[in-house]
Protein backbone atom coordinates (compact mmCIF):
# COMPACT_ATOMS: atom_id res chain seq x y z
CA UNK A 1 0.00 0.00 0.00
CA UNK A 2 1.02 3.63 -0.58
CA UNK A 3 3.32 4.83 2.38
CA UNK A 4 2.00 8.54 1.77
CA UNK A 5 -1.32 10.06 1.68
CA UNK A 6 -2.76 12.12 -0.74
CA UNK A 7 -1.92 15.52 1.21
CA UNK A 8 1.89 14.58 1.42
CA UNK A 9 2.10 13.38 -2.23
CA UNK A 10 0.43 16.70 -3.52
CA UNK A 11 2.28 18.95 -1.19
CA UNK A 12 5.65 17.28 -2.82
CA UNK A 13 4.83 17.56 -6.07
CA UNK A 14 3.92 20.86 -5.56
CA UNK A 15 6.45 22.02 -3.13
CA UNK A 16 9.25 21.02 -5.41
CA UNK A 17 7.71 21.95 -8.68
CA UNK A 18 9.38 18.49 -10.40
CA UNK A 19 9.15 15.12 -10.95
CA UNK A 20 11.22 12.73 -12.92
CA UNK A 21 10.08 10.46 -15.43
CA UNK A 22 12.58 7.69 -15.69
CA UNK A 23 12.49 3.58 -16.71
CA UNK A 24 15.12 1.00 -16.79
CA UNK A 25 14.92 -2.47 -16.92
CA UNK A 26 17.84 -3.01 -14.51
CA UNK A 27 17.27 -3.00 -10.40
CA UNK A 28 20.55 -1.27 -9.68
CA UNK A 29 20.56 1.36 -12.54
CA UNK A 30 17.01 2.36 -11.16
CA UNK A 31 18.30 2.45 -7.92
CA UNK A 32 21.26 4.47 -8.66
CA UNK A 33 19.21 7.25 -10.59
CA UNK A 34 16.64 7.17 -8.05
CA UNK A 35 19.36 8.38 -5.09
CA UNK A 36 21.03 10.55 -8.06
CA UNK A 37 17.76 12.48 -8.42
CA UNK A 38 16.86 12.15 -4.37
CA UNK A 39 20.51 13.66 -3.52
CA UNK A 40 19.69 16.59 -6.19
CA UNK A 41 16.60 17.68 -4.25
CA UNK A 42 14.34 15.50 -5.81
CA UNK A 43 10.63 14.39 -3.75
CA UNK A 44 8.39 12.62 -6.26
CA UNK A 45 9.85 10.22 -8.68
CA UNK A 46 7.79 8.77 -11.24
CA UNK A 47 8.97 5.58 -12.61
CA UNK A 48 7.03 4.24 -16.06
CA UNK A 49 5.44 0.91 -16.61
CA UNK A 50 7.20 0.81 -20.40
CA UNK A 51 8.66 -2.83 -20.28
CA UNK A 52 8.25 -6.63 -19.46
CA UNK A 53 8.48 -7.25 -15.43
CA UNK A 54 8.30 -3.69 -14.98
CA UNK A 55 6.00 -3.95 -11.57
CA UNK A 56 9.00 -6.69 -10.45
CA UNK A 57 11.43 -3.70 -10.62
CA UNK A 58 9.22 -1.07 -9.38
CA UNK A 59 8.08 -3.41 -6.50
CA UNK A 60 12.38 -3.53 -5.39
CA UNK A 61 12.68 0.31 -6.20
CA UNK A 62 9.90 1.10 -3.33
CA UNK A 63 11.19 -0.67 -0.47
CA UNK A 64 14.46 0.78 -1.32
CA UNK A 65 13.41 4.09 -1.43
CA UNK A 66 11.58 3.23 1.75
CA UNK A 67 14.03 2.37 3.68
CA UNK A 68 17.16 4.71 2.56
CA UNK A 69 15.64 7.80 0.82
CA UNK A 70 13.30 9.08 3.36
CA UNK A 71 10.90 11.25 1.99
CA UNK A 72 11.27 9.79 -1.30
CA UNK A 73 7.50 9.63 -3.22
CA UNK A 74 7.69 6.70 -5.74
CA UNK A 75 4.79 6.79 -8.07
CA UNK A 76 3.90 4.65 -11.50
CA UNK A 77 3.76 6.16 -15.33
CA UNK A 78 2.63 5.11 -18.56
CA UNK A 79 -0.75 3.48 -16.75
CA UNK A 80 -4.14 2.93 -19.20
CA UNK A 81 -6.12 0.64 -17.48
CA UNK A 82 -7.49 0.06 -13.86
CA UNK A 83 -5.94 -3.56 -13.85
CA UNK A 84 -2.66 -1.91 -14.16
CA UNK A 85 -3.29 0.71 -11.65
CA UNK A 86 -4.38 -2.02 -9.04
CA UNK A 87 -1.06 -4.12 -9.54
CA UNK A 88 0.94 -1.11 -9.06
CA UNK A 89 -0.96 0.24 -6.03
CA UNK A 90 -0.91 -3.53 -4.54
CA UNK A 91 2.96 -2.86 -4.85
CA UNK A 92 3.03 0.88 -3.29
CA UNK A 93 2.80 3.28 -5.62
CA UNK A 94 1.95 6.69 -4.29
CA UNK A 95 0.35 8.28 -7.51
CA UNK A 96 -0.42 6.97 -11.16
CA UNK A 97 0.14 8.82 -13.83
CA UNK A 98 -0.80 8.03 -17.33
CA UNK A 99 -0.51 9.35 -21.16
CA UNK A 100 -4.35 9.28 -21.01
CA UNK A 101 -7.37 9.81 -18.89
CA UNK A 102 -9.24 6.33 -18.53
CA UNK A 103 -12.12 7.31 -16.50
CA UNK A 104 -12.02 3.89 -14.77
CA UNK A 105 -8.92 4.43 -13.57
CA UNK A 106 -10.24 7.00 -11.27
CA UNK A 107 -12.02 4.73 -9.08
CA UNK A 108 -9.64 2.28 -8.29
CA UNK A 109 -7.06 5.16 -7.39
CA UNK A 110 -10.21 7.13 -5.41
CA UNK A 111 -10.85 4.02 -3.41
CA UNK A 112 -7.15 4.01 -1.88
CA UNK A 113 -6.90 7.69 -1.63
CA UNK A 114 -3.50 7.81 -4.02
CA UNK A 115 -3.74 10.41 -6.74
CA UNK A 116 -4.35 9.62 -10.30
CA UNK A 117 -2.89 12.15 -12.61
CA UNK A 118 -4.20 11.57 -16.22
CA UNK A 119 -2.83 12.21 -19.50
CA UNK A 120 -4.99 15.07 -20.80
CA UNK A 121 -5.20 17.04 -24.01
CA UNK A 122 -8.38 19.06 -24.20
CA UNK A 123 -10.39 21.34 -21.73
CA UNK A 124 -12.70 19.51 -21.71
CA UNK A 125 -10.92 16.19 -20.64
CA UNK A 126 -9.37 18.23 -17.98
CA UNK A 127 -12.67 19.35 -16.87
CA UNK A 128 -13.92 15.22 -16.52
CA UNK A 129 -10.41 14.50 -14.56
CA UNK A 130 -11.51 16.88 -12.16
CA UNK A 131 -15.31 15.94 -11.58
CA UNK A 132 -13.92 12.25 -11.07
CA UNK A 133 -11.29 13.47 -8.64
CA UNK A 134 -7.93 14.40 -10.31
CA UNK A 135 -6.82 17.08 -8.03
CA UNK A 136 -3.60 16.94 -10.32
CA UNK A 137 -4.23 17.01 -14.13
CA UNK A 138 -1.04 16.03 -16.64
CA UNK A 139 -0.87 18.17 -19.89
CA UNK A 140 -0.03 15.63 -22.39
CA UNK A 141 1.97 15.81 -24.80
CA UNK A 142 3.33 19.34 -23.58
CA UNK A 143 5.77 20.14 -26.44
CA UNK A 144 2.76 19.42 -29.23
CA UNK A 145 -0.02 21.74 -26.85
CA UNK A 146 2.37 24.09 -25.36
CA UNK A 147 2.84 26.93 -22.58
CA UNK A 148 -0.31 28.95 -24.38
CA UNK A 149 -2.41 25.79 -23.64
CA UNK A 150 -1.87 25.79 -20.12
CA UNK A 151 -2.42 29.54 -19.84
CA UNK A 152 -5.71 29.58 -21.94
CA UNK A 153 -7.21 26.46 -19.68
CA UNK A 154 -6.29 28.21 -16.39
CA UNK A 155 -8.11 32.07 -17.67
CA UNK A 156 -11.62 29.96 -16.99
CA UNK A 157 -10.47 27.48 -14.72
CA UNK A 158 -8.21 28.92 -12.49
CA UNK A 159 -8.65 25.73 -9.95
CA UNK A 160 -6.87 23.75 -11.83
CA UNK A 161 -3.70 22.27 -11.13
CA UNK A 162 -1.54 21.02 -13.80
CA UNK A 163 1.46 18.89 -14.61
CA UNK A 164 2.86 19.31 -18.24
CA UNK A 165 5.07 16.41 -19.41
CA UNK A 166 6.64 16.12 -23.11
CA UNK A 167 9.40 17.93 -24.24
CA UNK A 168 10.17 19.77 -20.46
CA UNK A 169 14.07 20.83 -20.92
CA UNK A 170 15.96 21.74 -17.59
CA UNK A 171 16.66 24.92 -19.19
CA UNK A 172 15.17 28.47 -17.82
CA UNK A 173 14.00 29.56 -20.97
CA UNK A 174 12.02 26.44 -21.10
CA UNK A 175 10.76 26.27 -17.22
CA UNK A 176 9.79 29.66 -17.46
CA UNK A 177 7.52 29.55 -20.22
CA UNK A 178 6.01 27.09 -18.55
CA UNK A 179 5.65 28.12 -14.86
CA UNK A 180 4.40 31.50 -16.17
CA UNK A 181 1.89 29.70 -18.06
CA UNK A 182 0.49 28.36 -14.60
CA UNK A 183 1.58 24.93 -14.71
CA UNK A 184 2.20 23.60 -10.78
CA UNK A 185 4.48 21.41 -12.00
CA UNK A 186 6.86 19.62 -14.60
CA UNK A 187 7.61 16.02 -15.37
CA UNK A 188 10.89 15.55 -17.00
CA UNK A 189 12.18 13.14 -18.31
CA UNK A 190 15.06 12.49 -21.16
CA UNK A 191 16.37 15.58 -20.58
CA UNK A 192 17.26 14.63 -17.06
CA UNK A 193 19.28 11.34 -17.47
CA UNK A 194 21.34 11.84 -20.63
CA UNK A 195 22.21 8.06 -21.87
CA UNK A 196 26.30 8.77 -21.93
CA UNK A 197 26.07 9.19 -17.90
CA UNK A 198 23.47 6.72 -17.25
CA UNK A 199 25.74 4.19 -19.45
CA UNK A 200 29.18 5.48 -17.93
CA UNK A 201 27.10 5.09 -14.45
CA UNK A 202 28.28 8.96 -13.66
CA UNK A 203 25.42 9.75 -11.06
CA UNK A 204 26.64 12.91 -10.33
CA UNK A 205 25.55 14.11 -13.69
CA UNK A 206 22.04 13.62 -12.77
CA UNK A 207 22.13 15.13 -9.55
CA UNK A 208 23.91 17.89 -11.15
CA UNK A 209 20.85 18.30 -13.70
CA UNK A 210 18.47 17.55 -10.81
CA UNK A 211 19.39 20.56 -8.56
CA UNK A 212 20.06 23.76 -11.08
CA UNK A 213 16.24 22.29 -12.38
CA UNK A 214 15.14 22.93 -8.81
CA UNK A 215 16.65 25.96 -8.32
CA UNK A 216 15.80 27.47 -11.80
CA UNK A 217 11.97 26.68 -10.39
CA UNK A 218 12.13 28.08 -7.24
CA UNK A 219 14.15 31.49 -8.70
CA UNK A 220 10.81 31.73 -11.00
CA UNK A 221 8.55 31.20 -8.35
CA UNK A 222 10.21 34.19 -6.36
Amino acid sequence: MAKYNKQQVLAAVESTGMVPVFYNSDIEISKAVVKACYEGGVRAFEFTNRGDFAHEVFGELVKYANAELPGMILGVGSVVDPATAALYLQLGANFVVGPLFNPDIAPVCNRRLVPYCPGCGTVSEVGKAQELGCDLCKVFPGDVLGPAFVKGLRAPMPWSKIMVTGGVKPTRENLEGWFKAGVTCVGMGSNLFPKEAVAAKDWSVITKLCREALDIIADIRK
